[in-house]
């Protein structure tokens, strides 16, 4: 892993022997004289790391310690000290500190040793997102939010870019995921702690998106009365999510090709130039290349927010996801609804689901078990499942010759829908009135009538 480092140490000769060593191990190493300068210079960049001398003029190490533990995003601590001060590096510890080191050093590999471990400490607290934070975004955990082996290089990618500024682009059909995805960049990234912004850039008229992307001051067009912050300024020391990132009219796709490159832009009717600390994070249902070719979409845009693309595959092919993800939608829905009645899903509704094709993909999943919540007294079962999913598990399983119990249950359930008009059932199942005579008669529920069963006229 690539790290920033920050050497904090008032002996110049030993300053310069640990920035030789690290620089050479391949990491970015900054130095301050005192702990003063290390202040400043904590304050106005980012480290991963801080090696510190323990006892210096001006600010101690341990001052500046103190001063900047606490703070979102902060570095860890490693002390170097001479023997006769072990007890406060050890105390150093105890309050927080990764580490320390005698001094002088007793030879560098101790020292790349040590420093492997926090930079390595360092990588996984970035991608270790809590359950907490998970939960506070309405994301599902890590582990089935990335599960089925379709996503395993999707989770790669997330977690690698998540620890850089770089811009992402995250393409893939309506309902994959990618908001949910972009949030847990933001999660997984330096600026966790700031603002994550969404913006659909499709749900927003041509003549207002400007504006809301950049602000307004007063008086910049007609009914705007007061100044308003737009959102790069919102999501300043976070991450901006533009969805629908092709549906951008041309101007503004120029406009954002500048503050990505300059990163600074002004509000609408202003003239003051406003810093953007702001990581983008742009996502399409569309081919942007389709469309930088039919002169719909910018190039140079395009090659600036397609720095790192991330593709997301469809439900579809994430099979093996599906039993996973429904049971996770159907605790979290019916803990929300508050109908704890509802216990799970049946494994002939969980069967019908795998055989489903999902065309909204995870957001129509997400609708599924919301309805079936909504309908079902312990669990949901075919019943509670929309006809399409009923008629595609039907079609899938006839077709292999597999005439399961579920396929009994939705075929009796859509019969007993229509009062027992095979004709009308058969509409609805999407068979020919033969078919489903034979499904019967194979199913058992041809000669039956009465009971139960009163309702399957020979119509």
């Amino acid at each position: 892993m690539s790290a920033t480092i920050l050497i904090v140490e008032d002996d110049a000769v030993f300053r310069e022997l640990l920035t030789t060593i690290l620089d050479a191990a391949g990491y970015t190493v900054a130095t301050a004289s005192d702990g003063g300068e290390g202040l400043r210079r904590i304050q106005r960049e980012r480290f991963d790391l801080v090696i510190s001398d323990l006892k210096m003029p001006v600010r101690s190490g341990l001052e500046l310690f103190h001063l900047v533990h606490d703070e979102p995003n902060s570095p860890l601590f490693i002390f170097i000290t001479a023997f006769g001060r072990l007890e406060e590096a050890v105390a150093a510890i105890k309050g927080g500190a990764f580490d320390f080191l005698p001094k002088p050093l007793e030879n560098p590999a101790a020292l790349l040793a040590t420093v492997k471990r926090a930079i390595d400490q360092v990588e996984l607290q970035r991608m270790s997102i809590s359950l907490q934070e998970l939960d506070n975004a309405g994301l599902p955990p890590q582990e089935l939010l990335f599960s089925g082996r379709a996503m395993e290089r999707v989770e790669k990618l997330v977690f690698d870019v998540a620890k850089t500024p770089t811009s992402v682009l995250l393409m893939g059909e309506s309902g994959t995921g990618k908001e949910v995805v972009a949030r847990t960049i933001h999660l997984a990234s330096p600026r966790k702690s700031g603002p994550f912004i969404p913006l659909n850039c499709a749900a927003i008229p041509e003549n207002l998106l400007e504006s809301e992307l950049f602000g307004h001051e007063r008086g910049a067009f007609t009914g705007a009365v007061q100044a308003r912050r737009g959102k790069f300024e919102l999501a300043q020391g976070g991450t901006l999510f533009l969805d629908e990132i092709g549906e951008m009219p041309p101007l503004l796709q120029a406009k954002l090709l500048r503050v990505l490159q300059e990163r600074v832009f002004e509000r609408l009717g202003g003239s003051l130039l406003i810093k953007a600390d702001v990581r983008v994070i742009a996502a399409t249902n569309r081919d942007l290349a389709v469309e930088v070719a039919d002169k719909r979409f910018r190039e140079d845009l395009y090659y600036r927010l397609n720095v790192f693309p991330i593709l997301l595959p469809p439900l579809r092919e994430r099979a093996d996801a599906i039993h996973a993800l429904a049971k996770y939608f159907c605790a979290r829905f019916s803990a929300t609804a508050g109908l704890r009645r509802v216990i799970g899903i049946t494994p002939d509704a969980l069967r019908l689901m795998a055989l489903y094709g999902w065309p909204g993909n995870v957001r129509e999943l997400q609708n599924v078990i919301e309805r079936g919540i909504i309908l079902a007294n312990r669990e949901i079962t075919p019943d509670e499942l929309p006809l399409q999913i009923v008629k595609c598990g039907s079609a899938t399983q006839s077709g292999e010759g597999l005439l399961k119990h579920g396929e009994t249950e939705a075929i009796r359930a859509v019969l007993l829908r229509n009062r027992g008009n095979r004709r009308q059932a058969a509409q609805e199942l999407g068979f020919s009135l033969r078919t489903l005579q034979y499904r019967l008669k194979e199913l058992g529920l041809a000669g039956k009538d009465g009971g139960e069963y009163s309702l399957l006229s020979k119509k």
